[in-house]
């Protein structure tokens, strides 16, 4: 039996850098509807842990979907097993746009370049290198780790995460937690200060759809039932929404913790407190919590008419909400409001919010391993203003956290590169995450 933490050899370092570029060549973009196939991502994950005497499972309730589980056997049966989880499809890449063909999983200078570098090939990538090496070491972690490489995040999820979770709930038999994307990634704050925020929480998604009915007619005519008339005017009012505070613990962790970092004096409880104040007073570390202080609902897509001179009778737009934890019924309540009595509004998508306790073991494992790498890293709990698969695994009872960690360098802009032109990720931060992973992995 190995020492602990030694398990990432010179090996594991090389595996790292090499399956995030082959896992980059790998397409698997997801269009959405369907258009997506992630087995040939799903077949090279098995075949590595095959090969290390790993046994995968894979499962896909649509040709093509294919998503990966295997199960590490701890050494304390008593304690609960750990998932970690990440998603193998991609979303979408224009070529003519990058600076490298964006499957092209090209190194060079140090960097590993496409599309997946950051969301999230490359912790699919830490993930193996560690298993890996400790099955050449022989070492075994405390709790049981079950692995799970899924089909369809950047969609629904719903032949990814929410189809394990629903109909193969019995592979995650004893999970109590769960680590994945967004998280213990370096947030340079001036003054050389490296935060580390690992995710303890997610907003909710709340994926709205409007209709507008009015009279269908000639467009000449007067037309005060006017449909598209009364869309806008409504997608007009949500856009422009003031929606009011309110402070998740996970947040409230999160605007404490950096405060202090930077000796402002805080009080959250205060009459008087103004949040947005002292947003201004964190300067670039607000963007971590700005986000996440308070529901949201962006308008994104309108649809009506199909000739310049025919009124429509209907008329639909679609608005992306976020919800904090709790602010659920507040958010129904005022897009009743906001929509008036002239346009009807639904859930085109729903997932819930999340939050994850920040004074737990799990979470003190987790800081305490970065800071094994970095004695100077400064580890402080936030809220995604997103959403991951961690949603559909709370339905088995999972509290999720994101934690993929990468050491970067100053200047790199790592939450500009999610969706965006030139992924990429340095091969340092690759081996960084990889030595932080196997520690927190056995100590957890």
């Amino acid at each position: 039996m190995a020492d602990r933490y030694d398990a990432v050899d010179q090996q594991a370092l090389d595996e790292v850098v090499r399956f995030t570029s082959d896992l980059i060549r790998i397409d698997t973009t997801n269009r959405g509807g369907g258009d997506c196939r992630e087995r040939p991502a799903a077949e090279y994950v098995a075949d590595l842990l095959s090969e290390v005497d790993i046994a995968p499972t894979l499962l896909e309730c649509a040709p093509g979907r294919t998503n990966v589980v295997a199960r590490l056997e701890g050494t304390d049966p008593g304690a609960g097993a750990l998932l970690v989880h990440g998603h193998l499809d991609v979303v979408p890449a224009e070529p003519a746009d990058w600076s490298v063909h964006p499957f092209s999983g090209e190194i060079r200078d140090g960097v590993v370049w496409g599309r997946g570098a950051i969301d999230m090939k490359n912790m699919d990538a830490m993930v193996l290198a560690v298993v890996r090496a400790w099955a050449r070491a022989g070492v075994r972690p405390r709790r049981d780790i079950v692995l799970a490489f899924t089909a369809d995040e950047e969609d629904s999820a719903e032949v990814g995460s929410g189809f394990l979770a629903d109909r193969h709930a019995d592979l995650f038999e004893g999970c109590t937690e769960g680590i994945s994307e967004s998280g213990a990634f370096t947030f340079h704050a001036g003054s050389g200060r490296r935060i580390y925020p690992i995710a303890a929480g997610e907003r909710g998604t709340a994926w709205l759809r409007l209709t507008a009915h009015g009279t269908a007619g000639h467009g000449s005519k007067i037309a005060r039932a006017n449909a598209v008339s009364r869309l806008a005017a409504a997608v007009a009012r949500i856009g422009e929404y003031d929606w009011p505070v309110r402070l998740t613990p996970t947040v409230r962790a999160a605007l404490t913790e950096l405060a202090a970092l930077q000796d402002i004096r805080a009080d959250l409880d205060a009459p008087d407190f103004d949040v947005d104040e002292l947003l201004a007073k964190l300067g670039p570390a607000a963007a971590l919590v700005a986000p996440t202080v308070r529901n949201s609902t962006n308008p994104t897509v309108l649809e009506a008419g199909y000739k310049v001179n025919v009124i429509p009778g209907s008329a639909t737009a679609y608005v992306d909400g976020r919800v904090v934890p709790g602010g659920e019924e507040e958010f129904r309540t005022t897009l009743d409001a906001l929509t008036g009595p002239h346009v009807d509004w639904d859930f085109h998508h729903r997932e819930v919010a999340l939050q994850a306790p920040v004074d737990s073991p799990s979470f003190a494992a987790m800081r305490a391993a970065v800071r094994y790498f970095d004695p100077d890293a400064h580890v402080v709990p936030y809220c995604m203003s997103g959403g991951t698969d961690a949603k559909q695994f709370s339905r088995l009872g999972i509290a999720g956290y994101g934690f993929s960690p990468l050491k970067l360098p100053a200047g790199f802009d790592y939450q500009a590169l999610f969706h965006g032109v030139d992924e990429r990720v340095p091969v340092d931060a690759l081996h960084f995450g990889v030595r932080v992973l196997d520690h927190f992995l056995q100590e957890a």
